[in-house]
């Protein structure tokens, strides 16, 4: 019988029980990279080490899960700006331990005020994705004060010093940021303002080189002592203005002025006994509530973790899901957004009944309602059992490479989101918040908090926020194994943007977990399928398990990030 080893004194020695699941793994299954961290006052997990260790010294100080976030993103915008920055917009779930209950937060911002359908048109036939003509809103900074504003204990001097001490002093980059930092230097390099900032040596900075950005230091440490203000209708507001200015762009003084974050009712599903929580549009959070309630009709654990016949009933549930995303998600102030019609399991289960045990769609469309919608993500969870489920993002990796002059970032191409079909719900429409890429993800059971989680990633996001529940809830895996199994990623929906149909069913990128039985197995059902690194999403979990009353963290494993708790 296989024996499992333990260590005793320095040695190692046999004991007479079965090996646990994992082959070369002590405990846990094959593709596990590490245990979950378990902590009881407090844990953040981001995608870079230095913002969570940011994070947990803020909790320690005193402050809050959105004092501890709102710390964590800020460093995040310095040593991962492939990801985030305060040139982007920002959304978040909190959960709120006083009141039981969840809020949540669009701090994306709005195209400009000065800017016509009719004039972009003449100019582009789609959106760009660089340059000044997708420049909206940066909402982040506004989102973090409204944040703040509810739920902080410190003062945003302290909760930003962390950011401020390493722009200052620099940092040494990690390996994927390092990477993903020189694709962006190439399309980027030659936009007016970028390459003194983040070239300093004439090109990216490498794996293990310090990088300082004295600007952002500066900048921030205006933001701390001045507020939002200061960002939206005083000294920053100027010098963004007029850099937009300088290179043809739209964006001004009040659109600047005019912003604020909203607070929103988090909207649900419940599967299988948990509750998904996502945001509603002009985000695309609910894709991921409309392809569980699609899976829940499918006995996916009995047909088992990888198998042929799960993958492809996934697949044609994000389909489905992701028609109905192209086709309807938008700023509701702007369109009517058939939200609740859209989650109903009436209508999953319309869609259910178009999906063939047999043969993959090539050419599924959006439901129709009877007359009568690059990143970083991280979560933190304080001592006093509030937890905030954040994501922050410029978009297109770096942003727009507009870099206003002297202040240490990039504004983000959110506004590459916009159709220009005047037909389309997300035609794009002065002071109107484009369709969304970035959505936090909470899952409550019975009303009490269960997990705070998010996948990172453009169109991965709903796929991987399915991803990771089915995994937990059907599979029976730990939030550490649920983001380390193999995933995969369809590409080819209609795009809420571009607004080109899938024609040909679209492709499937599986990682090297999956065999090439389950690709062969797949491909005979008409999937066509490609093997191909990076793109499947950035996961950050918190678990709360209410029984021991302690939190357990995981961190992606494709990542440079780290989860860690006191």
């Amino acid at each position: 019988m296989p024996t499992r080893r333990r260590f005793v004194q320095g040695s190692l020695a046999l004991m007479a029980a079965p090996l646990a699941r994992g082959g070369d793994r002590y405990v846990g299954r094959p593709f596990a990279t590490r245990s979950e961290v378990i902590a009881r006052h407090g844990m953040a997990a981001t995608s870079q080490p230095l913002a969570t260790q940011a994070a947990l010294r803020i909790l320690q100080k005193g402050g809050s899960a959105v004092d501890a976030a709102i710390a964590a993103d800020a460093v995040l915008g310095l040593t991962e700006p492939t990801g985030a920055g305060i040139g982007g917009d920002l959304f978040a779930i909190v959960w709120d331990a006083r009141e039981k209950r969840l809020h949540g937060l669009n701090g994306s911002g709005r195209s400009p005020y000065s800017l016509s359908l009719d004039e972009l048109r003449s100019k582009v036939k789609v959106m760009p994705p660089y340059g000044p003509l997708p420049v909206t809103v940066p909402g982040c900074v506004d989102g973090w004060f409204t944040l703040h504003g509810r739920f902080g204990k410190l003062p945003m001097t302290d909760i930003l010093d962390p950011a401020i001490a390493y722009a200052t002093e620099g940092f040494h980059l990690s390996e994927v940021i390092a990477a993903g930092w020189a694709d962006d230097a190439a399309l980027l390099k030659d936009y007016p303002g970028y390459a003194p900032i983040f070239m300093p040596k004439g090109r990216a900075p490498l794996k293990g080189e310090r990088f300082r950005n004295p600007f952002l230091a500066a900048t921030l440490d205006k933001i701390a002592r001045g507020g939002r203000d200061v960002f939206y209708k005083g000294e920053i507001a100027e010098r963004i203005t007029a850099y937009m200015k300088e290179q043809g762009g739209y964006l001004g003084m009040r659109d600047l002025a005019d912003h604020h974050a909203e607070w929103v009712e988090p909207l649900s599903t419940n599967y299988r006994g948990l509750d998904l929580w996502e945001l509603p549009p002009n985000g695309q959070g609910i894709a991921a509530l409309q392809i569980l309630n699609i899976l829940e009709g499918f006995d996916l654990a009995g047909a088992g973790f990888g198998s042929p016949k799960a993958l492809h009933w996934m697949l044609e549930a994000k389909k489905l899901a992701y028609e109905d995303r192209g086709r309807w998600y938008a700023d509701p102030q702007f369109a009517k957004v058939p939200v609740e019609w859209l989650i109903s399991k009436e209508y999953a289960a319309e869609r259910r009944a178009l999906i063939k045990e047999d043969a993959a769609a090539l050419r599924p469309g959006p439901g129709m309602p009877k007359p009568g919608a690059d990143t970083v993500y991280l979560t933190v969870a304080d001592s006093e059992r509030n937890m905030v489920s954040l994501i922050q993002s410029n978009y297109q990796g770096m942003g727009s490479g507009m870099t206003p002059h002297g202040l240490g970032f990039v504004l983000h191409d959110r506004g590459q989101m916009f159709n220009l079909d005047p037909a389309h719900p997300n035609a794009f429409a002065p002071h109107k918040r484009p369709f969304h890429t970035i959505i936090p993800a909470f899952i409550t059971k019975d009303g009490q908090p269960w997990m705070s989680y998010g996948v990172m990633g453009g169109d991965m996001q709903p796929q991987g926020h399915t991803q990771i529940l089915v995994n937990m809830h059907d599979y029976g895996m730990n939030a550490q194994e649920a983001g380390d199994a193999p995933r995969w990623r369809h590409e080819g929906s209609t795009d809420p943007g571009v607004g080109i149909p899938i024609s040909n069913g679209g492709e499937v990128f599986l990682e090297t977990g999956y065999g090439d039985d389950v690709a062969k197995a797949l491909a005979a059902l008409g999937h066509r399928i490609r093997r191909a690194p990076g793109n499947y999403g950035g996961y950050q979990a918190i678990r709360y398990d209410a029984a021991e009353d302690v939190y357990l963290g995981a961190s992606e494993s494709r990542f440079d990030g780290q989860a860690a708790g006191y």
